[in-house]
């Protein structure tokens, strides 16, 4: 019987062999830019985000071959806003997944073109009726993802948010919930898509797609102190980013709130949560309680 472990390396190697059919490359000089969303795209990870559509999607009835192309938008999506992230107007990182940065690599403008480039290829993506032919689906996904990375209640907003608080001071008492705020559009929206992509692939029943977005949430709360935690005490040779950057640039942080020993309390009490809302879906859903696991354990 295969681990867990096991399970997400078969998926990610599936994924990543898949993913240059996605990223056809002309011979003019603009092909820099596809190059470097393709260096940015295929550069490691665990790919949690696509592992979780083809999960959810299995739940009802839906094979990898069928999820993939959702899964190779959003990873599109997500690594674009690794791109920028890693810029030297937000956090100025060099390292991610042990590898420079885009724009260490290429250039800046090349990586702000290279996210923008998969930004918008994401979408380009969920409209092909080669991928996705029910176009009721396609828009639904499409509405969707847009709200889940936008400006307003989405990754773009939870990332204004950040730089905010790294530049102003929180009251102790608006702290806790605007750290949840942040969590909840910079990480958890994506997550939440991922498991909601799922269920829209399968045309699953209202019920079950609450519980998924129920367990999307606790699993995104506990993604990002687990995050913090590694910024702390994370094998930096591991993680493949560059750690203890929170505190010296002054984020709001979990740890920041709670300190160190709460925080991790606080992620095994999220997970338990949510592998018991998990446990209730049929016919089976011991990968994704597995999973919730794994957040916790992940490099550390």
């Amino acid at each position: 019987m295969k681990t867990f472990t096991e399970h997400l390396q078969d998926y990610t190697s599936f994924f990543n062999s898949r993913l240059p059919e996605y990223f056809p490359f002309s011979n003019g000089e603009e092909n820099r830019v596809v190059e470097a969303m393709f260096y940015s795209v295929s550069n490691g990870g665990k790919r949690l985000r696509p592992f979780l559509v083809a999960q959810t999607a299995a739940l009802f009835g839906i094979d990898k071959e069928e999820s993939l192309p959702v899964a190779v938008s959003l990873e599109c999506l997500h690594s674009y806003s690794l791109i920028h992230d890693d810029l030297p107007a937000m956090d100025n990182d060099t390292l991610r997944r042990g590898k420079p940065t885009c724009h260490i690599k290429f250039d800046e403008a090349t990586a702000i073109l290279a996210g923008d480039g998969l930004l918008t290829y994401a979408f380009e993506i969920l409209n092909q009726p080669q991928y996705i032919p029910d176009s009721n689906i396609r828009s639904e996904l499409s509405s969707l993802l847009a709200q889940s990375a936008g400006a307003f209640k989405g990754m773009v907003a939870g990332q204004m948010l950040d730089l905010y608080t790294e530049q102003n001071k929180v009251s102790d008492n608006q702290a806790e919930t605007t750290i949840k705020h942040i969590e909840e559009m910079k990480t958890g929206c994506l997550l939440s898509y991922a498991c909601e992509a799922g269920a829209i692939l399968g045309k699953a029943d209202f019920e079950s797609r609450k519980k998924l977005i129920e367990y999307s949430r606790k699993i995104g709360i506990a993604f990002q102190i687990a995050d913090d935690i590694l910024d702390v005490e994370g094998n930096q040779t591991l993680v493949g980013k560059t750690l203890n950057k929170d505190a010296d640039q002054g984020k709001l942080t979990f740890i920041s709130i709670y300190g160190l020993e709460k925080a991790k309390k606080i992620e095994k009490e999220l997970i338990s949560e949510a592998k018991e809302i998990i446990s209730s879906l049929a016919p089976d859903t011991t990968i994704l309680q597995q999973l919730a696991d794994f957040i916790i354990y992940r490099s550390k």
